[in-house]
């Protein structure tokens, strides 16, 4: 799968160009804004199958991030029952 990169700028004045790409299903477009990749666009069928994958990865980032933020200040933990 060939993976095209593009500014959030030029994406934007040619959407409906890139949008025809990744319905095709040659291509990905990965956005770009300030020099960091924000977003893909991938064809909605490739989501759907990925959808739960990418459920269980935003969760652990997640975690990651509060343990993170635990470890730097402890007093931000809440009792496990509080938090159910």
């Amino acid at each position: 799968m060939v993976t095209t990169t593009v500014k959030s700028g030029e994406a934007r004045i040619k959407w409906r160009d890139l949008l025809d790409q990744v319905l095709t299903g040659n291509r990905d477009v990965m956005i770009e804004r300030n020099g960091k990749n924000v977003a893909v666009m991938i064809p909605a069928v490739d989501y759907e199958q990925i959808q739960e994958t990418l459920e269980e990865l935003r969760a652990a980032r997640a975690a990651a991030a509060a343990y993170e933020e635990w470890k730097r200040n402890p007093s931000v933990a809440r009792p496990w029952d509080e938090s159910l």
